[in-house]
C-alpha cells in the first residue's frame, strides 16, 4: 500500500465500502471486482478495499474477531504481534506500575493497542509514513495513545518512563520485504535498544532465532510459542523483568498459558535407552534450553546426546511437549523401510526428524505409501545410531 492508495481508502466512501464487503474469498475476488466496478466505484478504490478485505481475513489468525476493526499493510500484518502475546507484554508494564510507555517501531499498532486497553498511555512511534498513518487510524479511539511519525532514535522521550521496541528485522516497505540476516542491520539497532534498557524498564521483541551470545546477562529472555508455532523471543529489563528469571518458555494454546522458567539454561538430562514413549519438546522449550528441566518433570532422559527428543516408559501429560507412543522400530534403510510400511498398510504418514539429513516431503514421495492406516515416523538418532521409529500421537 502506498500513500495514494491509503488516501483513497481513508475517505467516508472508502471506509463505508470496506465495512460493507462480505468476508474475503479468493475464488470470488474477480467477480467482486466486476461487481464493485459496475456499481461505479473507481479502480483505485476497488483495489484498496479488496486489499484490506484480504488482509483482514488473513489477520483473523492473529487478532480474532478484532481483525475487522483494523487497517493493515502487508508487511505490517506479517510483523504484528499476535493479540494474546501483546496482552502478555502489556501485562508486564501494568505490573511494573509504569505511567507512560514509548512503543518504538509500533508498526500497525498491535502492542500499543494492548497497552491502551489496560489504560496505559502510549507514545507510538513509527518511521514509515504509511504505516504510521495506519497506526493512527487503529489507535484513533484511544485518547491515551499518541502516534508520531519519526525514527526511534530521534523521538523525544521526555515524559516516558518505560520503553517497548520491536526493531525492524526486514527491509523497509509496506509490501514485498525480505528478512535481514544480520542483527546489526536491524532498525533501530540492537546497540540502541540495549542502551535504552540501561535507562528505562524495557521490552525488546526479537526473532526466536536471535543470537543467544548477544543476550545481556541482565535480561530475562522469554521464548513464546502459540499453538505450537514459535513466534518470538522477548528480552525484558528492569522493572518489567521478573526477579531471578533469565530463561523462560511460554506456551500459549486454546487451553491457556503455561510457562517454564529458570535462572539460566538447564543441563541436558542423561541419555537413556529408548522407552515406550518419545517426547518432542515445544520449540519455546528447546530455544530456551530448558529441555533438562522438562525431562526432570517427565521422568525422562535424552534419546541421544544433542538431539531434542526425550524418552520415558510412561506418558505424562504436559503442555510443553508432544508425546508419541512407540509402536516398533523399523529398518532405517530406505528400501527396507518402504517394504515395512507397505506390509503394515501405512498410507498416511507424518514424518518427524531430528539429527538426520532428510527432506520429509521428498522421502514421503519416494516411499510411495499405500494403505488404509496412518502413523507417525520418527527419524532420529538413538544413542548415536540412526533409527526409524513407528509411533502414534498420544491424545492430549
Amino acid at each position: 500500500m502506498d500513500a495514494a492508495e491509503l488516501s483513497t481508502l481513508l475517505t467516508p466512501e472508502g471506509l463505508r465500502l470496506l465495512d460493507s464487503l462480505p468476508p474475503y474469498s479468493s475464488t470470488g475476488a474477480v467477480a467482486q471486482v466486476a461487481s464493485l466496478r459496475k456499481a461505479g466505484h473507481s479502480p483505485e478504490l476497488v483495489a484498496a478495499v479488496l486489499t484490506q478485505s484480504r488482509l483482514r481475513e488473513k489477520a483473523t489468525a492473529k487478532f480474532g474477531a478484532f481483525a475487522d476493526r483494523l487497517l493493515y499493510t502487508q508487511a505490517g500484518l506479517e510483523q504484528a504481534t499476535r493479540l494474546k502475546v501483546a496482552a502478555g507484554h502489556a501485562g508486564r508494564f501494568r505490573s511494573a506500575g509504569v505511567a507512560r510507555v514509548a512503543d518504538l517501531g509500533c508498526g500497525i499498532g498491535a502492542d500499543a493497542l494492548a497497552l491502551v486497553a489496560l489504560e496505559i498511555p502510549v507514545l507510538a512511534v513509527e518511521r514509515d509514513e504509511v504505516t504510521a498513518a495506519i497506526a493512527s487510524y487503529n489507535l484513533a479511539g484511544f485518547p491515551e495513545a499518541e502516534v508520531v511519525h519519526a525514527s526511534a532514535e530521534d523521538v523525544d522521550l521526555d515524559g516516558v518512563d518505560a520503553v517497548y521496541l520491536d526493531p525492524a528485522r526486514r527491509t523497509a516497505g509496506t509490501t514485498e520485504t525480505t528478512r535481514l540476516a544480520r542483527e546489526e542491520d536491524y532498525s533501530p539497532s540492537i546497540d540502541f535498544a540495549f542502551g535504552l534498557a540501561e535507562r528505562f524498564p524495557t521490552g525488546i521483541k526479537l526473532g526466536p532465532g536471535f543470537d543467544r551470545s548477544l543476550i545481556p546477562a541482565t535480561a530475562e529472555a522469554q521464548w513464546v510459542s502459540v499453538d505450537g508455532q514459535l513466534v518470538e523471543m522477548g528480552l525484558w529489563f528492569g522493572a518489567v523483568a521478573r526477579p531471578g528469571i533469565h530463561r523462560a518458555a511460554l506456551v500459549l494454546s486454546g487451553a491457556g498459558a503455561d510457562e517454564l522458567t529458570a535462572a539460566g539454561d538447564s543441563a541436558d538430562a542423561e541419555v537413556r535407552p529408548l522407552g515406550d514413549y518419545v517426547y518432542e519438546p515445544d520449540g519455546a522449550v528447546i530455544r530456551a534450553r530448558l529441555i533438562g528441566d522438562l525431562a526432570e518433570r517427565l521422568g525422562a532422559g535424552m534419546l541421544s546426546a544433542g538431539i531434542a527428543y526425550l524418552t520415558a516408559d510412561e506418558a505424562v501429560p504436559t503442555p510443553f511437549a508432544t508425546a508419541f507412543r512407540v509402536l516398533e522400530r523399523l529398518p532405517a534403510g530406505e528400501a527396507a523401510l518402504k517394504r515395512a510400511l507397505r506390509e503394515r498398510r501405512i498410507g498416511t504418514l507424518e514424518i518427524k526428524k531430528r539429527g538426520i539429513d532428510v527432506d520429509p516431503a521428498a522421502l514421503r514421495k519416494r516411499l510411495a505409501l499405500k494403505g488404509d492406516r496412518s502413523a507417525t515416523l520418527i527419524l532420529t538418532r538413538v544413542d548415536g545410531g540412526h533409527e526409524a521409529l513407528l509411533a502414534e500421537r498420544v491424545a492430549g
